[in-house]
């Protein structure tokens, strides 16, 4: 299971491609299962031969041939969105992503209304915009809750029932915003979406719990814990819970487990407004990203430096983590002015922990989360120098660095000895880590 510690970017694609092209063959992940997010993920994957794909719904092991995805159902499926990645890979060389996909029947739909509406909302926002995509994705999961008749997946393979939904679905979208942009007519929309159908295979649960049986499988998070719907800090999050915990229900229910790995990069980012309390304008100016600059939804990427009291929390709400895997360790060695902040100057006292609330799916949970985020404005950073960048992580964190990346493609990555041998060995390997840390996060400093 993959996940990133931050508020996304920190280069979980890049991992799960390695995780995928390092191991190929008897040890390798045959399948990458996303298990959160939609068309607004955006995980950049460079192949060994310079190909370069912006992995969104289609899993980040996708250019090692014969890895298969599957999007569960606690993706929001954008079709539109996916005919398209599917082309651009093409274009790259890898002409069967779509015939290597399969989608979860009870998965939500993403449509071009649920995307005006989003638009539209945060346009009337203004200057409080929340830094949303544009693409939907809160729009899918908040209509979903409020409509039982809500467009999923499943619904492709039933023209009649896909109409009669996506119709209430675009009357909402012109009563809440009469003055939204123009979009598209309900049988255009529902003929791309039954020829979706018609390319890809729709499937009920059962069956990942079949592909877990056949082979091993990379569990495939999107966006970061710090942008979690209930852990992150309010209103500046995503509509998606971002933790392990939906890749955990999907394995409960399948009767497996898997190794846990936290993805961070040796500084800090994080894409659009919000809290950040070791924001470096000289490293934003330092450190443009070629995958990620200013849009017009998103707004501006921003760079900071090593967050170890942000880390800390995303590792007590998540549970913990077996390992971490440390990205941009090449940035680090050329930047001997990177430093690690360890504690934060908050309410006038020194905080090195923050509290970590349990995830109350309610307004009480928003609200505490609300006043965390007022407090983080407020936050200024206490610094140490950042020497060596993958021991003062584990120090930090309490947790073993297993994977270490030194660039964008697969080749370099170095992982720690056993741990691309297997979920056996890999589960033995950072056990020895956790009797000296690991999962023991929680008591980290």
């Amino acid at each position: 299971m993959v996940v990133d510690l931050g508020f996304g970017d920190a280069g979980k694609g890049t991992v799960v491609d390695h995780l995928c092209a390092a191991s190929a063959g008897a040890r390798g992940a045959q399948v990458v299962v996303r298990f959160n997010g939609g068309a607004q993920a955006a995980h950049n994957v460079v192949a060994g031969d310079g190909r370069h794909h912006t992995f969104a719904q289609l899993g980040s092991g996708t250019f090692t041939p014969g890895v298969r995805t599957h999007l569960s159902r606690f993706v929001l499926v954008d079709p539109l969105a996916l005919a398209a990645e599917a082309a651009h890979l093409r274009a790259v060389g890898v002409r069967d992503a779509l015939a290597r996909l399969t989608v979860d029947r009870d998965a939500l739909l993403t449509t071009p209304y649920h995307r005006a509406a989003n638009r539209a909302r945060e346009t009337a926002r203004g200057a409080a915009r929340h830094g949303s995509c544009g693409m939907g994705v809160g729009e899918t999961a908040s209509y979903a809750l409020a409509h039982g008749d809500a467009p999923r997946a499943g619904d492709c393979l039933a023209p009649a029932r896909l109409r009669r939904r996506l119709t209430a679905l675009r009357d909402w979208y012109h009563d809440t915003f009469p003055t939204g942009e123009d979009v598209p007519d309900v049988d255009d929309c529902a003929e791309a979406f039954t020829a979706f159908a018609e390319h890809v295979r729709v499937v009920g649960g059962e069956h990942l719990h079949a592909l877990l049986r056949e082979g091993r499988a990379v569990f495939e998070g999107a966006q970061g814990v710090l942008l979690d719907e209930w852990h992150g800090f309010h209103p500046y999050t995503t509509w998606s819970t971002t933790t392990f915990a939906n890749a955990e229900t999907l394995l409960d229910e399948a009767g497996e487990t898997a190794i846990r790995l936290g993805v961070l990069r040796t500084y800090a980012t994080r894409h659009g407004p919000g809290p950040f309390v070791t924001e470096d304008a000289a490293l934003t100016a330092a450190l443009p990203d070629p995958h990620n600059g200013t849009g017009p939804w998103q707004g501006a990427f921003r760079v900071g430096h090593l967050d170890a009291v942000a880390l800390r929390y995303a590792l007590d709400v998540t549970g913990g983590v077996d390992g971490l895997a440390v990205t941009h360790l090449d940035v680090a060695g050329a930047r001997p002015d990177l430093r690690l902040c360890h504690a934060y100057e908050m309410d006038g006292e020194r905080v090195a922990r923050l509290p970590a609330g349990p995830a109350d799916a309610g307004p009480a949970g928003l609200d505490r989360q609300a006043a965390l985020t007022r407090r983080l404005l407020a936050a200024r950073p206490v610094y140490r120098p950042l020497d060596d960048p993958v021991e003062a992580v584990e120090d930090a964190l309490g947790a073993r660095v297993v994977l270490r990346s030194y660039g964008p493609a697969s080749a370099d990555k170095r992982a720690a000895a056993g741990f691309l041998e297997g979920a056996h060995a890999a589960a033995g390997h950072v056990e020895a880590g956790r009797a000296a840390g690991g999962r023991a996060a929680a008591a980290a400093p």
